[in-house]
């Protein structure tokens, strides 16, 4: 019998505290695809499932394991955004020294390092240093070294985010090649989906505050134009009621105490209808969003 592949990640009532208060605070997630978008959510999600960030309630695990121990085992290599970087190294010994210190010998880790290389396209930049190396050349070396551990599952933080066009489409078209054969979420705040990243994934997920307001396949997500994701203060069950009253669809996604995160289906209603139905059901409608957003 072929035992179940763990879920990417998975998290049960996650707290997660930054500057002592809460970034994330009642989170629940479970992933079922082998390269995952994580759309809008906090950066202490990342921090948290990569090791760097404490979890101060709940349950947060990464390709079957606690996020920490997931790490510290090389089941899970990271790449964070824009790390500092020895600025005297070599873009070479910044790579091998992620490839020794994820266990492998000194000759071993020197070939891992140069396979990586291989992969980011980086082999006539080997020898350059960090200190005088472009920010697209940085982020592509903290990739390198992320894959340079041979850890089967990889996180990434967006590395397209405030690059030139003509960078980001290069290094996108890259990274998504680099990553075929491996198991791997990109944490990112929007992603295009004409974006080799976005459609090489099979499965996106969108964060809003500690809420999952949808999870599907990214094309999919990306057409749903006329779904909307709602934070509403008051009544959230008599507002869904009547929005469902007048043809559209309401799902009340999750929180039991105000403000509550609601689903919108608008089918033949508009937004300005849901404005007049919070109204006369005596909520309020905090924030709205279409969560094709999530996709530009």
């Amino acid at each position: 019998m072929i035992a179940p592949v763990a879920s990417l990640l998975s998290a049960s009532s996650v707290r997660v505290d930054v500057d002592g208060a809460p970034a994330l605070d009642g989170l629940s997630l479970a992933t079922s695809g082998e390269r995952v978008l994580v759309l809008g959510a906090a950066r202490a999600l990342f921090q948290a499932c990569a090791g760097l960030r404490s979890v101060r309630r709940g349950q947060l695990h990464v390709d079957g394991l606690p996020a920490r121990e997931a790490v510290q085992e090389a089941r899970v290599a990271c790449a964070p955004l824009d790390p500092p970087v020895p600025p005297r190294w070599t873009v070479l010994q910044y790579v091998t020294w992620s490839a020794r210190l994820a266990g492998h010998s000194k000759a071993e880790g020197l070939r891992q390092a140069e396979g990586a290389l291989e992969l980011m396209q980086l082999g006539s930049s080997a020898r350059s240093r960090l200190g005088a190396a472009s920010l697209s050349l940085r982020r592509a070396t903290v990739l390198a070294a992320a894959l340079a551990t041979g850890a089967p599952s990889l996180l990434l933080e967006d590395p397209l985010l405030s690059l030139p066009d003509d960078s980001a489409r290069a290094m996108a078209r890259v990274v998504a090649r680099a990553l075929q054969g491996r198991r791997s979420v990109i944490f990112a705040g929007r992603m295009a989906l004409e974006s080799p990243l976005a459609l090489a994934a099979d499965e996106a997920l969108v964060v809003d505050g500690s809420e999952v307001v949808a999870q599907g396949d990214p094309a999919e997500l990306a057409a749903s134009g006329r779904t909307l994701a709602l934070r509403v203060d008051g009544d959230a069950a008599a507002f869904a009621s009547a929005v469902e009253a007048l043809g559209g669809r309401a799902t009340v996604t999750a929180g039991a105490a105000p403000p509550v995160h609601v689903r919108i289906e608008l089918g033949s209603i508009t937004a300005r209808d849901l404005l007049r139905v919070a109204a006369e059901t005596q909520a309020v409608v905090m924030e709205l969003r279409p969560i094709d957003r999530a996709f530009a």
